[in-house]
C-alpha cells in the first residue's frame, strides 16, 4: 500500500492481499513476484498461501477518501499492484467482499481494478449489472493474441470506465474494433528490470495514433529500460529498424516523439 504512489497514473496503491499465479507472457518477469521474494514473502504460485493485512491497512483508503472529499478532487487508487483481485480462489472470496464494501464506503476514490482475468470479473465481483461508478475495470493486453482473448470479456462487464494496460508491450496491437464505446483509456509502457524485453517504438506510436483517432485518452507510462538510441553506433538492439540502447528507467524517461502523454478519462 502506498499513499502518493510513484506509479504515474494513480494517486495511491492498495493491496487487499499479496500473491498471484502467472498466466501470460506479460507475467514472465513480474515485478510484484520479485518484490515479494525480496522481502521474504513466498506468495506466488497456485499452492502458495496469500498474504493478508490488518485493520490499520484497511483503514487507509477511508482516510484518503476524507482527504479527497476535503480537497474537492477525486483520487485514483490502483488495486492491486501485488495481486489480481479476480484470481479464482475461494480463500480470497471474503477479502473480495470486504474490498467491495470498502469501495462503496469511499465514493471520492476511483478504484482501478487491473486484472489479467477479465473473464472472471463478472462472476467474482458482487455488483451484477450495477457496478459502482467509482470502479474502473482494466485488463492487461501485451500482444494481439491476448487482446483478442481478453477484450471480449472486458467489454461484457458494465464498468463505467474500462481501460487497458499495454505494459509490457510485447507486440503491435490493433484495437480499432474496441476503442469506443468499449475502451475508455489506454496505458502503454515498456518493461523495466534486469531482464527487461525491448519494445518497438512503432508499437507505441501505433497505439497512440489509434487512440487519437478514436478520441480515447492515451497515457504513455514509460520506455522502461530500452529507449531509442540517439547515436546509432551505441545501439545494443534493433527493433523494427529502430536502434535501441539500454539505460536506467529514470534516464529513459516518458517522452514519446517529444511529448509527454498524460491523458486520463473523465471520472
Amino acid at each position: 500500500m502506498a499513499k502518493n504512489s510513484r506509479i504515474e497514473w494513480t494517486d495511491h496503491t492498495f493491496n487487499p492481499w499479496w500473491g498471484c499465479v502467472k498466466v501470460s507472457p506479460a507475467c514472465k518477469h513480474c515485478y510484484a513476484e520479485a518484490w515479494a521474494k525480496r522481502v521474504g514473502a513466498a506468495v506466488w504460485g497456485a499452492r502458495a498461501p496469500r498474504r493478508f493485512f490488518g485493520e490499520a491497512h484497511w483503514a487507509e483508503p477511508r482516510r484518503w477518501n476524507r482527504e479527497a472529499e476535503s480537497s474537492g478532487r477525486r483520487h485514483r487508487v490502483f488495486c492491486a499492484s501485488m495481486a489480481d483481485v479476480f484470481e479464482d480462489r475461494r480463500d480470497l472470496d471474503p477479502w473480495r467482499a470486504r474490498l467491495a464494501e470498502l469501495i462503496t464506503e469511499t465514493p471520492w476514490l476511483d478504484w482501478l481494478l487491473l486484472t489479467k482475468r477479465p473473464d472472471r470479473a463478472a462472476a467474482l465481483a458482487p455488483w451484477g449489472e450495477r457496478w459502482p461508478r467509482n470502479v474502473w475495470l482494466g485488463a492487461t493486453v501485451e500482444t494481439q493474441t491476448w487482446a483478442e482473448r481478453r477484450l471480449p470479456e472486458l467489454a461484457k462487464v458494465p464498468a463505467h470506465v474500462r481501460f487497458l494496460s499495454c505494459e509490457p508491450l510485447l507486440g503491435r496491437l490493433d484495437l480499432s474494433l474496441w476503442l469506443r464505446p468499449y475502451i475508455h483509456w489506454v496505458i502503454a509502457g515498456g518493461e523495466s528490470g534486469g531482464h527487461a524485453r525491448p519494445s518497438d517504438p512503432a508499437w507505441f506510436r501505433a497505439l497512440r495514433d489509434q487512440c487519437v483517432e478514436a478520441g480515447v485518452p492515451f497515457h504513455f507510462k514509460q520506455w522502461g529500460n530500452w529507449v531509442p538510441a540517439v547515436d546509432r553506433t551505441a545501439a545494443a538492439r534493433m527493433m523494427g529498424g529502430t536502434p535501441l540502447v539500454r539505460v536506467a528507467k529514470k534516464a529513459a524517461g516518458r517522452h514519446l516523439d517529444g511529448q509527454i502523454w498524460d491523458q486520463f478519462p473523465a471520472p
